[in-house]
């Protein structure tokens, strides 16, 4: 697993961590509670690790809402 993965599954968990207004908005479109986002980092599965991203390094993880919905959250 990833370093960056493992550092914000640690935050996440901490509740050291913010859910931004376009993220925010995104799940509202898509019908996903932010707290599902955030629950499901714990299970999910990482597809890639981004560390040079501006303007915050980035991760993709692959979820599945308790319906059985998969999605990608980034």
């Amino acid at each position: 697993m990833g370093k960056l993965f493992e550092t914000l599954r640690r935050l996440v968990a901490e509740e050291k961590h913010v859910v931004g207004a376009h993220a925010a908005e995104r799940l509202e479109e898509r019908g996903i509670l932010e707290w599902q986002a955030v629950a499901g980092l714990e299970d999910g599965d990482l597809l890639a690790e981004r560390p040079p991203d501006k303007s915050n390094p980035a991760i993709e993880v692959k979820e599945t809402l308790p319906d059985g919905t998969e999605f990608k959250a980034v």
